[in-house]
């Protein structure tokens, strides 16, 4: 059986080796990685294999001669690292995993900052969840490296209200050119950076629970329909909505759904939909209020603009537009098993809505919310009693999600 390393190599390749993983590549006849992994040893007189996909790096190893070989990986093999994929593909070979310094681990100490408590994000294919992330976290290492530059995600920070939070950047780590730079968001914007950069934002304001019924004068209103803080409470509620989830808001008003919504799933993305321009801008404009950058809006008819939008795994309708058969006809489609609730404030509303709901879900429960606030009217608190709303709801499949 071959014998084959899965090799963190620290921050610069070579001086940042362990002891153990130097001794591992000494012994190996093979080294296979990306050419800033191997450059140190183009005259090892090893056999060198330029690659790092994981589907090819199995495969070369598994025509190979060489009874022992290893791969060179940035960093730490157990942060973001190749690894994780390649390691199934090995299940054929005597694999030995030797772990590396990260660029992580490395930046922390650089900035005295313990990272037990740190929220660790790649923005390698996902850049829509960073300031959302930054408000509810101390601390965030986002390491970087693929589209999004450091300036990019300062310049996102600042656009939803977060330019004054702290910011520690390190390029190049451990190399001879290593810069490690400390300040506010809102004096990175324009910073030049190489790719080789991580990030830490450190948010001593943060965001410390999910917040739930924000009061409604916290959102920008002008004069567009919101579902008020009573009901958006407890439609979100009943909806389980996962950290990961896909969520869909159809008819999204001022977007203060969307916002619960987006506080709750963190790791997903909240589609708001609106027929109303001016709806889905507000929308828009509370998400970057709120510092909820995964709210994407989307202006358009309802079900039209719901074909080409991700399967929802939890759906508030707050608005369907009269459409409410063929939306639910969309959700069912897309994924059978999504979490639903809809608000009804008319009987029209609530008869079709109770019709729809018997024909395309399972176990529905209905309630009715009646919601009295209070006022001052001289010396006196008078009652000031709300519109009577009634909630449907999905019970089973928001049980099962």
């Amino acid at each position: 059986m071959k014998k084959v390393y899965l090799i963190g190599t620290g921050t610069n390749g070579v001086s940042s080796l362990t002891a153990e993983a130097a001794a591992a590549i000494r012994s190996a006849e093979l080294l296979i990685g990306a050419g800033r992994m191997l450059e140190p040893y183009k005259d090892s007189g090893k056999k060198l294999v330029y690659q790092y996909q994981p589907d090819a790096v199995s495969e070369t190893i598994q025509n190979s001669t060489e009874s022992c070989a290893a791969v060179l990986l940035s960093g730490d093999c157990g942060f973001y690292s190749g690894a994780k994929k390649l390691l199934p593909l090995l299940s054929q070979t005597d694999t030995t995993v030797l772990p590396g310094i990260s660029s992580m681990s490395a930046l922390c100490a650089e900035c005295g900052i313990s990272y037990e408590n740190m929220r660790f994000l790649s923005l390698h294919g996902n850049t829509e969840s960073i300031a959302v992330h930054a408000k509810t976290n101390r601390f965030c290492c986002f390491l970087l490296g693929g589209e999004i530059t450091a300036a990019e995600v300062f310049r996102r920070l600042c656009d939803y209200g977060l330019s004054e939070i702290t910011v520690h950047i390190g390029t190049n780590l451990g190399y001879e050119t290593q810069k490690v730079l400390h300040g506010k968001a809102a004096d990175f914007t324009a910073l030049s950076t190489d790719t080789l950069a991580v990030t830490i934002t450190q948010n001593d304001a943060y965001l410390r629970y999910i917040p739930s019924a924000i009061p409604d004068s916290r959102f920008i209103r002008e004069m567009i329909p919101m579902t008020k803080a009573e009901v958006r409470c407890n439609a979100a509620a009943v909806l389980n909505i996962a950290h990961d989830a896909v969520c869909w808001d159809i008819g999204c008003g001022t977007g203060s759904v969307s916002v619960e919504m987006a506080f709750r799933c963190p790791d997903g993305q909240v589609y708001a939909f609106d027929r109303n321009a001016d709806a889905a801008a507000l929308t828009d404009r509370n998400a970057h209020r709120f510092s909820c950058d995964n709210i994407q809006t989307v202006h358009g008819e309802c079900p039209d603009v719901l074909y080409d939008s991700p399967a929802p795994d939890a759906v508030f309708i707050g608005g369907s537009g009269g459409n409410l058969a063929e939306i639910a006809e969309v959700i069912r489609t897309k994924n059978p098993k999504a979490a639903i609730a809809v608000t009804a404030v008319s009987l029209e509303t609530l008869s079709q809505a109770s019709a729809v709901f018997a024909e395309h879900f399972r176990e529905n429960e209905i309630v009715q919310i009646a919601v009295t606030r209070t006022k001052r009217v001289g010396t006196h608190t008078m009652f000031d009693a709300q519109n009577p709303v009634w909630l449907l709801w999905s019970k089973q499949q928001c049980e099962e999600s």
